[in-house]
């Protein structure tokens, strides 16, 4: 892996919600040594109000976050991505572009909270499930050894990262 800062992309088939909460927590914890990236394959065109009241009630600026197609980043060489991240069931069984510099991947399925059959309160609930499960992998991923750790290594640390579950601090 490159000494310099981590390009990470996080895909979800909108690009509306999960993906930009996971965008916004990197862009956090990242502390200067990653860049956070989000992308769909089908992108909404808008973020989803209810993760924009999430972000906002964890104090996180709200400024830049758009729903936006994985092309942008596929066909871009200013971006040299180290981490392609699907964040949705959906966008992880699609066949996704072939990324330049061939970066690692993993799958971190969340819970799509994006549901017509859920009242607003159960969505807002979902949220902040959604929300402390992502800043509990993103924390974990901030935290790894990346300069230390083989290629095989940093792959079954990222598997193993999309499987851990987190709930909102007591």
């Amino acid at each position: 892996m490159k000494n310099s800062r981590f390009e990470t992309l996080f895909l979800c088939t909108g690009n509306s919600c999960r993906s930009i909460i996971a965008e916004a927590l990197l862009q956090r914890h990242g502390l200067g040594d990653f860049i956070a990236y989000s992308a769909g394959s089908q992108p909404r065109g808008q973020v989803n109000p209810l993760a924009l009241k999430i972000l906002e009630e964890n104090n996180h600026p709200l400024d830049g976050f758009r729903s936006k197609s994985w092309d942008e980043f596929a066909n871009n060489p200013e971006i040299d991505l180290d981490f392609v991240i699907t964040v949705c069931d959906n966008a992880a069984n699609e066949t996704c572009p072939a990324w330049p510099g061939q970066p690692m991947t993993a799958h971190w399925g969340i819970e799509d909270p994006d549901r017509p059959d859920l009242s607003e309160a159960e969505q807002i609930r979902l949220m902040k499930k959604i929300y402390w499960e992502l800043d509990s992998r993103i924390k974990l991923l901030v935290a790894l050894p990346l300069d230390k750790l083989d290629k095989l290594s940093l792959q079954q640390q990222l598997h193993d990262i999309g499987k851990h579950k987190e709930t909102e601090p007591a």
